[in-house]
């Protein structure tokens, strides 16, 4: 097996070590070298190489066999401590995997990616000491029972969200970020995403954001972000679909073109996102057994209600719910939950406010809003609307996301986050 094959096992890496932690890691991947740190973990996971390539499930087995067998004869505490484990057992911070006798790659675990990152650049092995939950403990902070602390069901998990580089995804990224999780920041903008990257990691003092480029449209271009993940922190916990366009436009009158460029983010780009990131998780579960993992889909209320002259974007959100709720009966397979947040209006946003290409200014030109002149009007329009009289933010939204993530017991929903504007029926 050479390195980039054993880079396709980090997410069995990583969920080997959060079903040992039973909280959140960050697995760094990095090539052998000859100065393999005797406090290595080695697994010989020849066994599972099938003609260049690996079976996934008997590497898993292999995987935790050899870690239940590292616990009871290697552990502090041998095997005393394996029958009776002890609140500070400690674990391994890196591990190597081997075929046919050589080595082929190390990962390197810490609790977050700075402390991972420093490991692999020091060479340093030492012994990861962990307080255990309590039996029968999710890996979540019982304090996020509370309301007020609602948001420490993300913190120290690893978050992915598309179209992060500005409007809703840059307040969830700044949300996640802020409640302490590691956000990648996957947009086409680029610049735009490495430029918020440094400013939220210089206000977090701390790795909180990792920018990297994707087309959610194009399949190659979202499996290589999933492979970069993979290779970077091991996995993630929790993927936010929010890369959405908008082009308003009467059925009478708009192209094929437009229509399908619309439909080709909302609702192909969400399939793609799902299929990849789901691959992802599933590895992931295959070693970190009862470990609930999250894909989220942005939608809107548009998904609910559908919405004059924007046919193409309400058609392809009504397909994400449908999508949402597919997907959601096929993943739960592998505890992964998947569920859709449907916002209202986020009029402060550029999608909205933009002063050239917002929908307050295409809503004026297509005539959407009788009698409105200005964009002003325009805008007292849609607020007038909403029973709560205000548009949607993005405070509005993570608390969604946070119930979502927090609820074990839900699945294949559309939570509507609309100031009353569209309700459950």
């Amino acid at each position: 097996m050479n390195y980039a094959a054993s880079q396709a096992l980090a997410p069995l890496v990583r969920g080997l070590c959060i079903n040992a932690a039973g909280k959140p890691r960050v697995v760094i991947t990095g090539p052998a070298d000859e100065n393999i740190p005797p406090q290595a973990l080695t697994i010989d996971i020849s066994s599972a190489w099938e003609k260049n390539h690996y079976n996934e499930e008997s590497a898993a087995k292999v995987m935790h066999e050899a870690y239940a067998a590292w616990e009871f004869e290697a552990a502090p505490g041998g095997a005393e401590a394996a029958v009776r484990p002890e609140p500070n057992r400690k674990q391994p911070s890196c591990i190597a995997l081997k075929t046919n006798g050589t080595i082929n790659a190390l990962f390197w675990v810490d609790r977050d990616f700075d402390a991972a990152k420093k490991r692999q650049e020091e060479n340093n092995a030492a012994l990861l000491e962990e307080n255990l939950p309590p039996e029968g403990a999710t890996g979540i902070c019982p304090e996020a029972a509370r309301a007020d602390n609602r948001s420490n069901v993300v913190r120290n998990r690893i978050g992915l969200v598309t179209g992060g580089a500005q409007g809703f995804g840059e307040e969830i990224v700044r949300g996640l970020a802020a409640s302490g999780a590691l956000v990648y920041i996957a947009d086409l903008n680029i610049e735009g995403a490495e430029k918020l990257a440094e400013r939220i990691n210089a206000a977090e003092k701390r790795t909180a954001a990792i920018p990297v480029k994707v087309n959610v449209a194009e399949e190659a271009s979202v499996e290589a972000l999933f492979n970069t993940v993979a290779c970077t922190t091991g996995g993630i916990d929790l993927c936010i679909s929010n890369a959405g366009v908008l082009k308003a436009g009467s059925v009478l009158e708009q192209d094929l073109k437009a229509f399908k460029f619309v439909t080709d983010i909302n609702y192909t780009g969400f399939f793609i996102i799902s299929k990849h990131a789901g691959r992802l998780l599933r590895l992931q579960q295959l070693t970190a057994l009862g470990w609930k993992t999250d894909i989220i889909q942005i939608n809107s209320k548009s998904g609910l209600e559908g919405s004059k002259k924007n046919g193409a974007y309400a058609g392809g959100k009504f397909g994400g719910v449908g999508l949402t709720a597919s997907f959601a009966l096929e993943l739960i397979e592998y505890n992964i939950k998947v569920n859709a947040i449907c916002p209202g209006n986020f009029f402060d946003g550029p999608l909205w406010s933009d002063p050239e290409k917002g929908l307050f200014v295409q809503y004026l030109k297509a005539g959407k809003v009788p009698g409105a002149r200005t964009v002003a009007d325009v805008k007292a329009f849609y607020e007038g609307k909403v029973p709560m009289k205000r548009g949607c933010t993005g405070p509005d939204v993570m608390r969604a996301i946070y119930y979502i993530v927090e609820q074990e017991y839900e699945t294949g929903q559309a939570v509507p986050v609309t100031g009353g504007q569209v309700m459950l029926h």
